[in-house]
C-alpha cells in the first residue's frame, strides 16, 4: 500500500501549546522488527498499545506517529469523553433504547480503560477527571430538546440533573443559557496532556513510540513491513489506528466522510477578568443542538482560559483550503462576544482545526482487513471515548482474546458506501450549513 498523502493539521493545537515543549522526538532511523506494530499514536493507537502490553507482557510493541504525540487530531478536540449516546450526525442525542443502552455500556468501557491508563501512568486530574458535563440550552427550542432528552434518560434509568437559568449562570458566570442538563458520567480531559502522558507511560513499559515517522508504504511478504522516510518496521501483526487517514492506505475507500471542526482558545485571563466573569473555575458545556457551540472554561497549566468550538466543514481531501481559518476565527469571535460581553478585549491566542471521520450509517470501521492487518478507525466524531474503546478492543480481537463487549461492538454493520465524492461534499456541506443556521443562538 503506497500511502497517497500524509496528514495535514490546520493551525497549531492550543492544548499542546499550553504544555512545556516536549523532548526532541525519537525518530525511526533503522530497519527493526517487532511482534506488534501500531500505526498512529492517538486515542485508538495508544489504547491498542496499552492493551497489547497487558495481554502480551514481554512482547516487542512499536508505535509509529507521523507528527508529535498531542499535536495531531488527538490533541485537537474539546476534551469531552462522553458516555451517553451522542450522534453528531443526528438531530437528537437519543435513539432506540436497546441501541442506546448498548452504546452507553461500550462508551463507559472506553472511559474506564482511559481512567485505568491515567491511574497507571500517574496522570493528574487536569489530564483526566470524571466530572460530568452539561448539555446547555440557549433557546426555548434547546430547552425543549433537553426536556425530551431527560425523558429518554428516565427510560434508560440514567442519572441527570436539570439546571435552570440561575444555576447555569452560577456555573458559567454568564446569563446566556436558558437551562442545562447535567450528566455525571463523562470525563473531562486536557487531551494533549493525556496522550502525552500515556505515551510517556508506555515508553516506561518498554513500548517504543517513534514520532516524526510517517508511514509511506505498507506491504506484506509473509510479515508486514511499514516503511518510513528513514527506517522500517517489520511485524506479523499491524493495527491501523489513523482514523480517516486509513483511506490514504487504500482502506475503506468511498466509505469514510472526512470532516473538520474548529476551536479557539483565549489567552490567559487576568485576575481582574476572572473576577469580572465570575462562575466556577472549570466547566464544560456541549450544545443542546448538535450543530451548536461547545464551550469550556479551564484553570490549570496555562492559566484560566475559555475554549470555543463550532463549525463543521466537509473536506474529502483531508485538508482545508487557505482562508478557512480566518473565516472560522470571525465566527468564533461572534460566538465568544455573544456569551462573554464582560470579556470584551480578550483575544484568542490559539485557533486550530481537527479532523473527524464519520460513516453514513454511524458505525466504526473495525476488524481484520487483511491477514494480520487490523483496523480501528472511524469514531464518528467521538474519538476520545470511542477511539479508546476501539483501540482496546481491536487489540483483543488481534490477540484472539474474546469478550461479550468485543462481540457486541464487532456485530455492528460495516460502513456503507458513500455517493460520488462531489455529491457527498455538496450534500454534507448543505446539511451542515442548514443545521448551523437552524441552531440559531445555540451556535
Amino acid at each position: 500500500m503506497k500511502v497517497r498523502r500524509l496528514p495535514v493539521n490546520p493551525g497549531p493545537a492550543g492544548w499542546d501549546r499550553l504544555l512545556p515543549p516536549p523532548a526532541p522526538p525519537e525518530v525511526l532511523e533503522a530497519r527493526i522488527t517487532a511482534d506488534w506494530l501500531v500505526i498512529g499514536a492517538g486515542f485508538a493507537g495508544l489504547a491498542a498499545a496499552a492493551r497489547l502490553a497487558e495481554l502480551h507482557p514481554g512482547a516487542r510493541i512499536v508505535v509509529l506517529e507521523a507528527s508529535r504525540v498531542g499535536a495531531g487530531p488527538a490533541g485537537r478536540n474539546s476534551g469531552f469523553m462522553i458516555d451517553l449516546p451522542h450522534d453528531l450526525a443526528s438531530d437528537a442525542y437519543s435513539g432506540a433504547l436497546d441501541r442506546d443502552r448498548a452504546e452507553t455500556v461500550a462508551n463507559r468501557a472506553g472511559i474506564d480503560f482511559a481512567a485505568r491508563m491515567a491511574a497507571q501512568h500517574g496522570l493528574t486530574e487536569e489530564a483526566f477527571l470524571q466530572s460530568g458535563k452539561t448539555n446547555a440550552a440557549a433557546t426555548e427550542t434547546g430547552h425543549r430538546h433537553n426536556l425530551d432528552y431527560a425523558r429518554h434518560l428516565d427510560t434508560l434509568d440514567e442519572r441527570y440533573e436539570m439546571l435552570d437559568a440561575a444555576a447555569m449562570q452560577e456555573m458559567t458566570g454568564i446569563p446566556y443559557y436558558r437551562s442545562g442538563l447535567f450528566t455525571p458520567g463523562s470525563a473531562m480531559i486536557q487531551p494533549a496532556m493525556f496522550v502525552r502522558g500515556v505515551a510517556a507511560g508506555l515508553r516506561s513499559k518498554r513500548v517504543q513510540v517513534f514520532e516524526g515517522s510517517p508511514v509511506t508504504d505498507l506491504s506484506r511478504a509473509g510479515d508486514w513491513t511499514a516503511t518510513t522516510p528513514k527506517g522500517a518496521v517489520t511485524a506479523p501483526h499491524v493495527i491501523l489506528a489513523v482514523n480517516g487517514h486509513a483511506e490514504s492506505f487504500g482502506q475503506f475507500e468511498n466509505r469514510l466522510l472526512h470532516v473538520h471542526t474548529y476551536a479557539s482558545m483565549t489567552r490567559a485571563l487576568s485576575t481582574e477578568e476572572t473576577a469580572r466573569l465570575g462562575g466556577r473555575a472549570q466547566w464544560g458545556l456541549t450544545p443542546a443542538d448538535p450543530m451548536g457551540t461547545t464551550v469550556r472554561r479551564i484553570s490549570g497549566t496555562g492559566g484560566d482560559r475559555i475554549i470555543i468550538r463550532n463549525r463543521f466543514t466537509c473536506d474529502p481531501t483531508l485538508e482545508v483550503p487557505e482562508g478557512r481559518l480566518a473565516s472560522v476565527a470571525r465566527d468564533h469571535a461572534r460566538a465568544f462576544a455573544a456569551r462573554f460581553p464582560m470579556l470584551v478585549g480578550v483575544e484568542m491566542a490559539h485557533l486550530w482545526g481537527g479532523r473527524l471521520c464519520l460513516s453514513l450509517n454511524n458505525v466504526p470501521a473495525l476488524g481484520e482487513v487483511a491477514p494480520g492487518l487490523f483496523s480501528a478507525v472511524c469514531q464518528n466524531g467521538l474519538g476520545t471515548a470511542k477511539g479508546t474503546l476501539h483501540g482496546m478492543l481491536i487489540a483483543e480481537l488481534a490477540s484472539a482474546h474474546g469478550s461479550d463487549l468485543l462481540t457486541q461492538v464487532m456485530a455492528q454493520d460495516a460502513p456503507r458506501s458513500l455517493p460520488p465524492r462531489w455529491i457527498t461534499k455538496l450534500g454534507a456541506t448543505a446539511r451542515m450549513r442548514w443545521g448551523e443556521w437552524r441552531a440559531g443562538a445555540e451556535l
